[in-house]
């Protein structure tokens, strides 16, 4: 009889659960190559946040007496064609490309989520006229409907911003919609229905945040593509002013000179590619750490 209470007792004991939080960060952070992303995430922020200070120079304020000098002491990365110091205007433009990225993808994220779970949920002719004006604009690629707008709208951060937005826009809501779609048909929104629920309150408490999830994986890729869009357009002329400090602009003003000051454009074209690989790597981390078919694993 105690033989078989004990073996009751090891049978009733389950293991431990494991926290949620836990398991996303032991998720999220067991692969090197993603805490390098949140790495240079992190630099970056700080980077921005701390512009003024970590400046050695007015990015703005050239001397025309120190145009296009070496790397030196003076000048870490050397100057430009105005005498305006190359790591000023690289630090600072670290707060342009980050300011861009982040409202642009806020703003993309907020209206591709209204306008996709609006169609997914109400379908009908919602989402016949939400869907094929999505497929409209998807019909453009996305950096020829952002040059195309910025040609129209004129340069300024303002209207770079609004450009990438729209030009962004459809993949968001085409993602929400297809989440809409599938979740609109499992079985606690039924019974919310069958309770009387408004679709609003169906749809703010059991749809955007069971959707959630995807769509922050594909908010954190696209943060990097919003920002090398933005290099794009700065490069072609038609994205941030001058004398603003953007990467783009600054790799467009220092190719001409590659041969005798290569930094002006390796080190704003360096400063691109880290950005987006360390969005993409911490969107890889994201998708793997929120996957449903993880939890519980680690």
């Amino acid at each position: 009889m105690a033989q078989k209470n004990k073996g009751n007792k090891e049978f009733s004991e389950a293991p431990p659960r494991v926290s949620e939080w836990r398991r996303f960060w032991r998720v999220f952070l067991q692969r090197k190559i993603v805490m390098f992303g949140l790495v240079v995430f992190g630099l970056l922020v700080i980077t921005a946040m701390f512009a003024n200070f970590l400046a050695p120079h007015d990015p703005y304020r050239g001397v025309m007496a120190d145009s296009l000098q070496q790397p030196n002491k003076t000048y870490w990365l050397g100057t430009d064609i105005q005498g305006r110091d190359t790591l000023s205007r690289l630090i600072f433009g670290t707060r342009t490309a980050l300011a861009v990225g982040f409202i642009t993808v806020g703003v993309s994220a907020v209206v591709g989520l209204a306008l996709g779970m609006i169609a997914g949920f109400f379908g009908g002719i919602a989402s016949a006229i939400i869907m094929r004006v999505m497929d409209a604009l998807m019909s453009f690629p996305m950096l020829i409907l952002a040059l195309l707008l910025s040609a129209i709208l004129g340069g300024g951060i303002q209207n770079v911003i609004i450009a990438l937005s729209i030009a962004s826009l459809p993949g968001n809501a085409r993602v929400m919609n297809g989440l809409a779609l599938t979740l609109r048909e499992n079985d606690y929104v039924l019974a919310e229905r069958s309770m009387g629920s408004t679709s609003l309150r169906i749809m703010l408490g059991h749809i955007l945040p069971n959707a959630l999830p995807p769509i922050l994986v594909l908010v954190t890729l696209q943060l990097g593509g919003i920002i090398m869009a933005e290099a794009g357009l700065s490069f072609l002329g038609i994205g941030i002013k001058p004398p603003g400090a953007a990467w783009g602009a600054m790799v467009n003003d220092g190719y001409r000179y590659l041969l005798t000051n290569p930094m002006l454009s390796f080190a704003p074209g360096i400063a691109i590619m880290l950005v987006v690989f360390a969005f993409n790597m911490l969107g890889d981390g994201l998708r793997d750490a929120l996957d449903p078919r993880l939890r519980g694993v680690l």
